[in-house]
């Protein structure tokens, strides 16, 4: 696979598939947006950073080589930012903060920083931001790029749950139980993955909440000498960015949001959509099979046929499970999780459907990568930390603790919704019962009077963040700040889609301060 797109992938997916994750309906539990003093914040903010050469990535940020030099020669600089492990105690104990930056091509004409986060959340930054560098290069002419890894991801101060050997068993077991025995056996496995991520992870785990890392943005704001905060944000970024809208709302820069979680729905409604979603990716990717008639390799003449025949499949992959990599087996699970993988880009499709032919024969390694991919394994065995951060985060933002027996009983809406991932996603209702750290809040507040304006972007076929959710940010930011942006288009996100309209718009904003008219759409 194209490495940025799997990587791109990869970062994105964390939220939909392990953890269903989502806002759930009623007032929000947020604090004043007001940031801590002290003297020990004082000193943090007065800090200054050493930048040198970047290293190989660690194993927690997903393993590699060190990145290589951009075009024209620019090379990555990384460094440590200082911050409180518990922001309500700045004079305490402090946290190591990864961050990354490539300097901007034309220094006369530099804007500052532009501080990117692709989403997860669980996702890297020190690896996302070379990983896609070719896509912002246009950026880079008038800001330094940066990002980082946020608290509890990477290498900062990464949450640790489970052995790669431990992982390799959890990640094929049965997600989808069909009797009492077999959700006896998922309740187990989520209890000791819980245990475990409290037992590995220390102290900083009641600390690794989305508002957390919105104090730490601004606080990277000051030390890298920017009055606004220029922001990038993907998926879960947007959500991440919200908040910050909402804490900060006077050092907002120039932002965009793109691929947009819906800051108003609830935990369930939230789940539905993205079991919609994926399903409309599904059909999708279906009909575009049935247009292309014989060059397709599934079974089918229909979208119909074509789903049933992957129903089928998952079924068979619950009775018996199918050679995979090595000595490792894909199962239902990772099926289900793999398809889901491909979904995120139509640069994709090829691979799902080499991998569903092939595991129609009986050789489920394709869709097992797939898996791998999304649940953040190497080719050599080892994880990243992408999935224990993206629970430790959403566990602490998110009030609700759904049972297996309550996401049990909501199981025929799910279905109803997406006989694919129905099933999946509903059970993942229940990812958080056994989280030793409470949550936060019933949903964010990402309201923002007083903001600049942040350019939203949706796209229709969007399967990880339903479209709707762009007009709910909107909202949700209030009368003169969100800015809506439609592109009518397949895959997770617009701005590397490859349409030029949405570039276009973006690359205004975000270089020469141009607000598009809000409810522009751009076609595929």
């Amino acid at each position: 696979m194209p490495n940025s797109a799997a990587q791109r992938a990869a970062l994105f997916a964390a939220t939909t598939v392990l953890l269903a994750a989502g806002c759930s309906d009623g007032g929000s539990g947020a604090a004043e947006p007001v940031t801590p003093t002290g003297s020990g914040l004082s000193a943090l903010t007065s800090q200054k950073l050493s930048w040198a050469p970047c290293p190989a990535p660690s194993a927690a940020e997903g393993g590699g080589a060190a990145p290589s030099p951009l075009p024209g020669g620019t090379a990555w600089e990384c460094s440590f930012l200082q911050a409180p492990l518990d922001w309500s105690a700045p004079d305490g104990e402090t946290i190591e903060l990864a961050l990354i930056r490539a300097k901007a091509r034309d220094a006369s004409r530099r804007i500052g920083s532009l501080v990117f986060n692709f989403g997860g959340p669980g996702g890297s930054g020190i690896t996302g931001l070379p990983g896609f560098a070719k896509d912002y290069e246009t950026l880079r002419s008038r800001y330094d790029l940066v990002s980082f890894d946020p608290r509890g991801v990477g290498r900062s101060d990464p949450v640790e749950c489970a052995t790669d050997k431990e992982l390799d068993a959890y990640y094929a077991l049965d997600f989808t139980p069909d009797d009492t025995a077999e959700e006896r056996t998922l309740s187990d496995a989520q209890k000791r993955y819980a245990t475990g991520c409290e037992q590995n992870s220390g102290p900083a785990l009641p600390h690794v909440g989305t508002e957390n890392a919105a104090r730490d943005m601004d606080l990277m704001r000051q030390v890298l000498g920017d009055e606004k905060l220029h922001y990038f944000g993907i998926s879960y970024g947007t959500e991440l960015g919200g908040v910050y809208a909402h804490m900060f709302p006077k050092n907002v820069g120039r932002a965009v949001f793109d691929a947009v979680v819906d800051p108003k729905a609830g935990v369930e409604d939230g789940a539905l959509g993205q079991a919609k979603g994926f399903q409309l990716a599904l059909d999708n990717f279906a009909q575009d099979c049935v247009d292309r008639g014989d060059e397709c390799t599934l079974p089918g003449t229909s979208v119909a046929e074509i789903e049933a025949g992957i129903t089928d499949l998952l079924a068979s992959l619950d009775k018996k499970p199918i050679p995979g990599i090595g000595d490792r087996q894909l199962t239902q699970t990772q099926a289900t999780n793999g398809i889901a993988q491909a979904l995120y880009s139509k640069e994709f499709w090829p691979y799902l459907e080499q991998g569903l032919d092939a595991a129609d024969g009986g050789d489920g390694g394709l869709l097992l990568s797939l898996s791998d991919s999304m649940n953040g394994r190497g080719e050599n065995g080892s994880y990243s930390n992408i999935q224990a951060a993206n629970a430790a985060i959403n566990c602490v933002d998110y009030k609700e603790r759904y049972t297996l027996g309550q996401a049990k009983e909501r199981l025929p809406q799910f279905r109803e919704a997406s006989p694919v991932f129905g099933d999946f996603m509903g059970w993942a209702l229940a990812s958080c019962a056994n989280w030793p750290v409470p949550g936060l809040w019933d949903h964010p507040d990402v309201s923002a009077p007083g903001s600049a304006p942040i350019l939203v972007v949706g796209n229709t076929g969007d399967p990880a963040t339903p479209y709707a959710g762009a007009r709910s940010m909107v909202d949700a930011l209030g009368k003169g700040v969100g800015v809506e942006l439609t592109y009518e288009g397949e895959g997770h996100g617009a701005y590397n889609s490859g349409s030029a309209c949405v570039k276009q718009a973006v690359d205004a904003y975000l270089l020469e301060g141009k607000v598009p008219a809000s409810g522009t759409v751009c076609k595929k």
